[in-house]
């Protein structure tokens, strides 16, 4: 089950080569990451588990281009990342709304400021609006919706800039267990459609089991890859999966793995 987690491939999406970050100078510098490769392939949906403090979020911060790495090489789709672009959408575990614009608006952004013609944005938004079960609520403001339905919101924007890459930092984190799991489904729906590829952080084994292709295990401080599982089980999965012995047996190496290296 565990491959290597510093072999490139030439069908990467999402290139990591030995990547460093430093926050800070002299003695009280924090290395967060040291020395950290991995690569997702293309339309491929992999997860990234690691104790409190590992550097999950930094490295997703460094992939969107929000944060500079002190060393190593990061490319999207073959071409080094130097800074934000529209080739990566970011989803936050905060709700990342825009409060002053309706949910038809906060979608559109993207493919407005693109300049996109009028029709084009209105073909796009349907499609997603519909894609998330809420092509009723499109004259809705933000604080007019549940926590689930602006997390569909938020990943509705992400697509529709029509990114490469789509990467998730905890975006299910804050509700609840219900919500959660239609929120995962959805996602997972979502993403067998537009094909595109993800890069997804959680603190939830079960969520990156039930989610990934590959799940990547990360060490405590400074963070590097511990190990890079391909999950087995067929697609579509359902919460029954979370009972199979198989399930149980790959959460409890994962487990073993974050409680040997500085896990939660």
């Amino acid at each position: 089950m565990l491959n290597n987690p510093n072999t490139a491939t030439r069908s990467s999406d999402i290139s990591v080569e030995k990547v460093a970050l430093r926050y800070g100078t002299g003695e009280g510098a924090v290395l967060a990451l040291d020395g950290l490769s991995l690569n997702v392939k293309k339309e491929e949906f992999c997860v990234i588990v690691g104790p409190s403090g590992c550097g999950k979020s930094s490295l997703l911060y460094l992939i969107a281009g929000l944060e500079g790495r002190t060393g190593g090489m990061i490319k999207v789709g073959g071409r080094p990342v130097s800074d934000a672009g529209a080739d990566r959408g970011m989803v936050f575990q905060a709700y990342t709304l825009f409060p002053w614009l309706t949910v038809r608006q906060n979608v559109e952004y993207g493919p407005r400021r693109k300049g996109m013609p009028a029709a084009e944005r209105n073909r796009i938004v349907d499609h997603y609006l519909t894609e998330i079960g809420l092509a009723a609520f499109g004259s809705h403001y933000p604080s007019q919706l549940s926590g689930g339905m602006k997390q569909r919101v938020a990943i509705a924007r992400a697509l529709a800039n029509d990114p490469e890459v789509l990467l998730m930092d905890e975006p299910f984190g804050a509700l609840d267990s219900q919500t959660r799991h239609a929120m995962q489904q959805l996602l997972l729906s979502v993403w067998e459609h537009s094909k595109k590829t993800v890069l997804f952080v959680t603190h939830d084994i079960d969520e990156a089991i039930l989610l990934a292709d590959r799940v990547f295990v990360m060490s405590g401080r400074p963070g590097q890859i511990l190990a890079d599982l391909t999950v087995p089980f067929e697609r579509p999965r359902d919460m029954d999966l979370v009972m199979e012995p198989d399930f149980i047996a790959m959460k409890r190496e994962i487990l073993g793995l974050l409680k040997n290296n500085g896990g939660h």
